[in-house]
């Protein structure tokens, strides 16, 4: 009896290139940090001081994406697996070389713990700030129709449900309201509204 295995297992990433990638793409935010930087300056340092005055800034951006790409890639070859471990390594030595520019232990530690503590929450509630992920596999118009059919309760659930009254009304409401006082109370309710003169 053949079953059919699905294909498990970790395949490796080459964790120099993508941190090389992250380098880049992290020291060019950095580099537009740092020209910000220069331009809110109150002396006029010129365009050189976007690497003279504020090229830390560069640095440290660079140097934490690069980190984190290659640690958490690294990590993942390592363990042969792909979760919030990784994540959470990545993020430790990232912070722990912001937490270097104030040259203490305790700021290493306490930087790569926080940064490690947010990025493995972040990855672990889905890794995106707007919300669940879609199945890029199914119709966005199919979606939505079941979407909306999932929502819609027919009327009479929702009469049983809530009652009638406070806006909600079906068919024949006022017929059977009639019979509801009268068989409660014994009042006749009159048919048509009583003029008022």
């Amino acid at each position: 009896m053949a079953h059919h295995a699905e294909d498990h297992h970790y395949h490796p990433q080459d964790a120099i290139s993508v941190a090389m990638k992250a380098t880049a793409l992290t020291g060019g935010v950095g580099l537009f940090a740092s020209a910000v930087q220069n331009t809110l300056t109150k002396r006029n340092v010129g365009p050189l001081g976007i690497f003279v005055r504020s090229g830390g800034t560069v640095t440290i951006f660079a140097a934490m994406g690069g980190t984190y790409s290659f640690v958490r890639t690294a990590s993942a070859n390592l363990r042969e697996q792909e979760d919030v471990y990784n994540t959470a390594l990545g993020g430790f030595f990232s912070g722990a070389l912001l937490g270097l520019r104030v040259r203490t232990i305790p700021a290493v530690l306490g930087y790569g713990v926080a940064l490690s503590t947010a990025m493995a929450a972040f990855e672990y509630t889905g890794g995106t700030l707007f919300g669940y992920k879609k199945d890029h596999s199914e119709d966005e118009f199919e979606r939505r129709q079941k979407l909306r059919k999932a929502f819609r309760t027919p009327a009479e659930q929702t009469f049983s449900e809530l009652g009638e009254g406070r806006g909600i009304y079906g068919e024949n409401y006022p017929e059977r309201r009639r019979e509801r006082i009268k068989e409660t109370y014994g009042v006749e309710v009159p048919t048509s509204p009583v003029s008022a003169s």
